[in-house]
C-alpha cells in the first residue's frame, strides 16, 4: 500500500470492515492514542486515501432478487462509443458498478434488479438499445460467500 506505515494499514483495514467504529475503539485497537489515530485518519482522508464511508446494505431486505455481473462488448471501439455507454451506465439506477476492463469485453457491470422479469427488461429494452453492443454475457450471482465491498 503506497507509502504507508503498518498503523496506518491497520486503521484502513479496521475502517473497511467497521466504517461507524469509534475514534476511541479504533485508536485501541490500532494502538494508539485517540488524539494521534483521529489525526491519522484526519490525513488519510485529506490526501485522498479514504474518500467516504459507505452504509453496506441487504440487497433482499431493499427489494433486490436478482443480481448479476454483465460483460459488454462493444462494436465500435472509439472513445465516443465508450463514453456514450458511460453516461447511459451512469444513468441506469440498475447498474451498481461499471468498469471499463481489458481483455476480449470492454466493460464489466454489477447490475442489481427486483426480480428475472425486471432485469429481462433493463437487458432488452436498456442495453440492447444501445446501438454500439456487440455481445452480453449475463452471469447470475447464486450467492456471496465472501463480499467485502462497502
Amino acid at each position: 500500500m503506497s507509502d504507508l506505515d503498518t498503523v496506518s494499514e491497520n486503521i484502513l483495514r479496521v475502517l473497511g470492515r467497521e466504517g461507524r467504529i469509534s475514534n476511541l475503539e479504533l485508536a485501541e485497537r490500532v494502538g494508539l492514542s485517540p488524539s494521534a489515530c483521529l489525526r491519522r485518519v484526519q490525513d488519510l482522508e485529506r490526501r485522498g486515501i479514504i474518500t467516504g464511508y459507505r452504509a453496506v446494505t441487504d440487497p433482499a431486505r431493499l427489494g433486490i432478487g436478482f443480481i448479476a455481473y454483465v460483460t459488454v462488448g462493444l462494436a465500435r471501439h472509439t472513445k465516443a462509443a465508450q463514453a456514450e455507454f458511460e453516461r447511459l451506465m451512469e444513468a441506469a439506477p440498475q447498474v451498481r458498478e461499471c468498469h471499463n476492463i481489458t481483455g476480449t469485453v470492454e466493460y464489466l457491470l454489477r447490475v442489481e434488479a427486483r426480480d428475472l422479469a425486471a432485469y429481462k427488461q433493463f437487458h432488452t429494452e436498456y442495453l440492447g438499445a444501445f446501438p454500439y453492443l456487440d455481445r452480453l454475457t449475463t452471469m447470475v450471482v447464486m450467492g456471496s460467500p465472501k463480499d467485502e465491498r462497502a
